[in-house]
């Protein structure tokens, strides 16, 4: 069986320097011989949460719309790498916005406990967080860990490790940068490596999903 592998990109600006470190990771990965696919967020349609908490009851957003076909797609692959520059010390809008629909997964897990991901369910899905950032500050990323934990627990992925530059604003770009791109690239080697590995030790289990009546 083939890892798949998905890569988000948050970037309203396309092939700019996160998302091409993204497709870094995922040109990586497909040589590893990984299935791989990319989702633009800026070619989504989807609303911001409401807030309404009707999931909390049911289990489902009242919202039907790209998000929830891009959750449904996310549940259903190996390894996750989620992609966003630093705006304003965090993640995108467009990022945050689709992370907020994932309320409706939090309530089957925690309010009606009809999702289930088991220890075993989440050492085999590994998540990545693929960022930059114009300043050189260490501490630049800071602000989007909380954030990219969050898709992850709610989804199903072990953070497994994140790909991340700075400094942009004094390279003038990522291909400037001596080391990130080839960085990406093995780490999309190593992370399909790794699953295959698992993948070989025995049979992903799929989301476990108990019955109401459970």
């Amino acid at each position: 069986m083939t890892i798949k592998v998905l890569g988000i990109s948050g970037s309203p600006h396309r092939h700019g320097n996160t998302e091409t470190l993204l497709d870094s990771f995922l040109d990586g990965a497909k040589a590893a011989g990984a299935t791989v696919e990319k989702v633009v967020l800026k070619d989504l349609t989807y609303s911001p949460c409401r807030g309404c908490n009707a999931c909390h009851k049911t289990g489902e957003c009242v919202v039907r719309d790209d998000a929830i076909t891009l959750f449904n797609k996310v549940l259903n692959v190996d390894c996750l790498a989620v992609a966003s520059p630093i705006y304003t010390m965090g993640i995108t809008a467009e990022l945050k916005g689709l992370i907020d629909r994932g309320q409706y997964l939090w309530a089957r897990k925690f309010i009606l406990k009809t999702l289930f991901f088991s220890d075993d369910h989440i050492k085999r899905h590994k998540g990545l967080f693929i960022s930059t950032a114009g300043q050189s500050w260490d501490h630049v990323f800071d602000g989007a860990f909380p954030m990219i934990t969050a898709i992850f627990n709610g989804t199903g992925f072990e953070y497994y490790d994140n790909i991340i530059a700075n400094n942009m604003d004094e390279y003038k770009g990522i291909k400037n940068h001596p080391t990130a791109l080839k960085e990406a690239f093995l780490k999309g080697q190593k992370v399909v490596a790794v699953l295959q590995k698992l993948k070989d030790e025995g049979l992903i289990q799929p989301v476990a999903e108990k019955t109401q009546n459970n």
